[in-house]
């Protein structure tokens, strides 16, 4: 077993951040549809969970934000003329697809890309295969320049494979690592790979939410393990109970989180629980550990109560000092359930013996917290010295980052908003400016 860290990027909120409630099945965002947002305080609290969690010791680096508006996209759906008419054109005529355009989705770095470890690998690389989307027309480019991010920052070929989205049809929907979590002795020894999806494609018969979409498929999730060459016994596959995803849980880390050989989950999360926990005891028992399952039941805290607070959307972390800390947002201490089992959780004795909590409103009206927000890389001492280490938070990073935000990023952006030509050309400024700081020159492609 070698040295490995698990370095968590988190998404710096784009300049575009708005709700215009795009994401069907996503309660809080449907919930808060046509709000004001205030993208400058949204990236502050991003910046500032990054700078916390760095300064206790945690491995974190950051995504930068993707280009946006997408006029490529605009163009491709008919509308036409200069930027300015392109924006005119798209707000008269159809203000959604204008919003699709805008999104700052990649905010949320838990469906950028699945993440394999080079301890999981036949070849002993860090395989990484970015999500295709494509469930949703505002997030189904995001995999084209999340790949071209992925390269750039893990560049070594000997080290790293970036592969291309799987084919962007139903039948190889992929949402990333939201619906992946990884359970291992320690970062850096071989682990087992845990793949949550909520439909079948090829087999009609297989459970199915009725009202609100399931996202992942099985054959994505399998296509996925291919191609990271991933070891059958250490592979396991499991439904997501349906029943949950038409109460608003669009992601299994809505429902569940896991790390180490823990397994933080509700009692609802799967279509079959038990089965699902003996297929991961039996897979962690090849590499001789013990899964620990830690169980919400729903008598304790209502599949509501965790959807509307994001207790499973937390951030599961092994502390540098030993033990291990849940990262939650603010909406857990506001939610009476939520709070009173968290107090039992931490003086329980178990394996998560500490909270650490954050303000994410901005996210968190758009249906993202801790977990949404983070994308999972486990790197060896070597592999983490080959990625580009401009992305990595530091003090002077941050303090880089600060004013940069400050200067380039509106505090309120409502739905109007997007049909003026000033914020595309802000956003553009943004960005520009934004690869110089990270040392990262030609990231995007702003012609």
């Amino acid at each position: 077993m070698r040295n490995a860290r698990e370095f968590n990027f988190d998404g710096l909120v784009g300049p575009s951040h708005n709700y215009a409630g795009l994401s069907f099945g996503n309660v809080a965002s449907f919930n808060n549809v046509r709000s004001a947002s205030n993208p400058r305080q949204a990236a502050l609290q991003g910046l500032a969970k990054m700078r916390a969690l760095a300064a206790r010791g945690f491995a974190q680096g950051l995504l930068p934000p993707q280009a946006r508006p997408n006029f490529r996209l605009l163009r491709r759906l008919g509308f036409s003329g200069t930027d300015a008419d392109v924006l005119a054109q798209a707000y008269r005529e159809s203000p959604v697809i204008l919003a699709c355009a805008y999104s700052a989705s990649p905010m949320w770095t838990a469906n950028a890309a699945t993440v394999s470890p080079s301890a999981d690998t036949a070849d002993g690389r860090v395989h990484f295969t970015a999500a295709n989307l494509n469930n949703k027309l505002h997030r189904a480019e995001e995999h084209v320049q999340a790949t071209r991010t992925l390269r750039a920052l893990f560049a070594n070929p000997d080290r790293f494979v970036v592969h291309d989205p799987l084919p962007s049809t139903p039948a190889f929907g992929d949402e990333g690592a939201a619906n992946h979590t990884r359970f291992a002795s320690a970062h850096g020894a071989s682990g087992v790979e845990f793949f949550v999806y909520g439909r079948v494609e090829f087999d009609p018969s297989a459970p199915a939410p009725v009202k609100y979409p399931a996202r992942q498929t099985l054959e994505a999730s399998q296509a996925v393990a291919r191609l990271h060459g991933l070891d059958a016994a250490r592979t396991v596959f499991a439904s997501q109970n349906p029943a949950v995803i038409d109460q608003g849980v669009f992601h299994n880390d809505v429902i569940a989180v896991g790390n180490g050989n823990v397994l933080f989950y509700h009692d609802q999360a799967f279509a079959d629980e038990a089965s699902t926990l003996d297929l991961l005891r039996r897979a962690l028992g090849v590499t001789g550990t013990d899964l620990r399952a830690v169980r919400v039941d729903t008598g304790v805290v209502p599949v509501a109560d965790a959807v509307a607070s994001y207790l499973f959307n937390s951030q599961l972390l092994s502390k540098p000092d030993g033990g291990m800390a849940l990262v939650v947002p603010h909406e857990c201490r506001e939610t009476a359930t939520v709070a009173r089992y968290l107090e039992q959780l931490v003086a329980s004795g178990g394996p998560i013996d500490e909270l650490i909590e954050f303000d994410l409103r901005q996210s968190m009206r758009n249906g993202g917290g801790p977990a949404c927000l983070r994308l999972r890389v486990v790197l060896t001492d070597e592999e983490a010295a080959a990625m580009h280490q401009g992305v990595l938070m530091t003090e002077d990073l941050y303090a880089r980052l600060v004013p940069w935000v400050e200067r380039h990023y509106r505090d309120r952006v409502e739905p109007k908003d997007l049909a003026d030509p000033q914020l595309a050309i802000e956003c553009a400024a943004a960005l520009e400016d934004l690869e110089r700081i990270l040392g990262l020159p030609g990231l995007y492609d702003l012609a």
